[in-house]
């Protein structure tokens, strides 16, 4: 939140509020700077994790609303709206959830009078395998005293709710938008201050995957023309009756700040970075230009200067040089990988002519660094998008891992619930390995619920996301599973043995490496915070 009446004074809440599964993050409260962005510092409410929205009082840069959504893994009593009256030195939970999984998702103000608040509150609870995004303690409140009391609004709205975006116009701000998700999810809009509301589109480009975005913003000068931040964005000039589609740099786009005082100035947050419109979203700015990519994994080739291979969250996988011939590392010294955003990259290490790099749904290709040619080679060509896991043959974490053998370059793994092993390039797959997972049933079923399935991949569980092959042996491999399972083979994959760490609680076997200097010294990455 930026301080209209002092611009140096900027509030930013950390932790990602469209929370996945494998590839968001948490925060550490809420900063603060005072010199336009040069410094910063923590003034508190570590214990949020997840904060959607920050509201400045326009006139008095000293008076702060935080909107938390809060831990997505567990219950918590630190969900809610919060208060600073002193610029953060203090803050007060001035509305909480209506149960320990209800957070606030957004709020808004009246820029016309800003003791008029409206929160959104968010009942949902991420689980590795799943995500629930809707209940009783979903909701929209209203405050006319700048948060001192609250009133629940509910005429016409639906009884049990999802995630909730909402916005105020500032042309009218008697004119209220909310993008719902529910039964009948889509955009509902008051005319009376939120006393009663009216469904106007069901249009499902403005709430697919809705636990995902949900976002909305009013344009400042005209009531009748609205946005909705969506996979794409989607907008309306009738009041939010129809929408139709802006063009955008990136799919995946979850704000837009639009200028108070001319609607032609916008700025778009995506999964990209960050894009500016001069002419209301006509054209917009590259996203090329910013140092904003979420990396899942990094190895590294044999080559002189060694390259870097990595999949970045929403932005394909890259392959970039460690140094340069002209001297700074630039945009001609990288290039785009195989696979897609989540991609686990193998390679040759010896000679890397061939490089590997997965997608979700256990989608694999491969690239001829030579020629540019691609081709995928998947071990089970079946895509099984919005399918029940326990509905497929095999099941493949969102970074499915790939690993090109030390000791053959034409050995191929590649991790489902089962090891898959190719001798040739990927041109044919065995399986060398029974299930290595838990296999609970519990775990394996749609990916979403009570109203929105995650049909792309990010919750299918129960799999195999990290393979290590002994540098000493070539038959000794080493896999960790998603619900925290180490296994091991010394013969190839004729007998395996578990040896997971004992005492080690259910959590994520995140990366396995063998020492190069000791055969029996293996480590391990955990991850225990879900």
């Amino acid at each position: 939140g930026v301080a209209e009446s002092d611009p140096n004074v900027l509030y930013v809440g950390m932790g990602e509020h469209a929370v996945r599964g494998q590839s968001s993050s948490y925060g550490d409260g809420v900063y603060k700077s005072t010199d336009a962005g040069k410094t910063w510092k923590n003034i508190g409410l570590a214990a949020t994790k997840q904060i959607s929205q920050v509201r400045v009082h326009p006139q008095n840069p000293d008076l702060v609303y935080v909107a938390a959504q809060g831990d997505r893994w567990k219950g918590t009593a630190d969900r809610g709206i919060y208060r600073s009256t002193d610029g953060g030195k203090s803050w007060s939970l001035i509305l909480k959830g209506t149960n320990a999984f209800s957070g606030a998702s957004d709020l808004s103000m009246d820029p016309t009078n800003p003791r008029i608040l409206y929160a959104a509150f968010w009942d949902h609870q991420r689980l590795p395998w799943q995500v629930r995004s809707g209940g009783a303690g979903s909701g929209i409140w209203k405050s006319t005293d700048g948060g001192d009391n609250w009133t629940r609004l509910s005429s016409g709205l639906p009884k049990l709710m999802g995630k909730i975006g909402v916005a105020v116009s500032p042309a009218n701000p008697d004119r209220i938008f909310a993008i719902v998700e529910a039964e009948k999810s889509g955009l509902y809009r008051s005319d009376d201050a939120g006393n009663s509301w009216k469904l106007l589109s069901e249009d499902r480009n403005i709430v697919t995957r809705s636990w995902y975005y949900m976002n909305i913003t009013a344009d400042p000068a005209n009531a009748d023309v609205v946005y909705v931040i969506n996979a794409p964005i989607m907008k309306s000039i009738d009041g939010g009756k129809t929408f139709a589609t802006l063009a955008a740099q990136h799919g995946d786009n979850h704000f837009l700040w639009i200028n108070p005082k001319d609607s032609r100035y916008m700025a778009n947050a995506n999964d990209g970075g960050a894009t500016i419109s001069l002419d209301g979203g006509k054209s917009w700015s590259t996203q090329g230009n910013q140092p904003t990519a979420q990396f899942y994994h990094v190895i590294v080739d044999d080559a002189y200067p060694y390259r870097l291979y990595s999949g970045q969250q929403d932005n394909s996988s890259v392959i970039i040089k460690s140094r340069s011939d002209e001297g700074a590392i630039t945009e001609a010294d990288w290039q785009n990988g195989p696979g897609c955003e989540s991609a686990n990259i193998g390679v040759d290490r010896k000679n890397p002519r061939y490089v590997y790099g997965g997608c979700y749904q256990g989608i694999l290709d491969e690239l001829d660094m030579t020629s540019g040619l691609r081709r995928n080679i998947m071990p089970w060509p079946e895509l099984n998008l919005t399918e029940p896991s326990n509905e497929t043959k095999y099941r493949f974490n969102w970074t499915a891992p790939a690993l090109v053998s030390r000791h053959a370059g034409n050995v191929i793994y590649h991790g489902g619930n089962v090891l898959f092993r190719s001798p040739d390039r990927g041109r044919t797959w065995t399986p060398i390995s029974p299930d290595l997972t838990r296999n609970d049933k519990a775990t394996q079923g749609l990916g979403g619920t009570p109203f929105t399935n995650e049909g792309a991949g990010g919750e299918v569980y129960g799999a195999i996301v990290t393979i290590a092959e002994s540098p000493h042996d070539a038959n000794t491999l080493y896999v960790g599973t998603d619900d925290g399972l180490v296994q091991l083979t010394r013969d190839g994959g004729k007998t395996w043995t578990n040896v997971t760490p004992a005492g080690l609680a259910v959590g994520l076997s995140n990366e396995l490496e063998v020492s190069p200097h000791d055969p029996g010294t293996v480590y391990l990455a955990f991850r225990l915070d879900r």
